[in-house]
């Protein structure tokens, strides 16, 4: 004969704030794993638009830089 199964004692209102109280604690985590992320982010495309405006200002400087040549008389 097998045996009879145990039935699964009934949910309580403790038991089911313990699980939120974990399941928010691990998204609280993952919040502030993906802010540092997005701050990272942001920095290093703040960084990229400032050398790309550097570089397109140098190349503009270059093309209309004015020659003046002095000759005595």
């Amino acid at each position: 004969m097998s045996p009879t199964p145990i039935p699964p004692a009934p949910i309580s209102r403790e038991d089911i704030e313990a699980k939120f109280r974990a399941i928010q604690g691990e998204a609280v985590e993952l919040e502030s794993e993906a802010q540092d992320y997005l701050i990272l982010g942001i920095a290093a495309i703040g960084v990229a638009v400032v050398f790309v405006a550097f570089v397109l200002g140098v190349r503009r400087g270059r093309s209309r830089r004015t020659v003046v040549e002095i000759r005595r008389i």
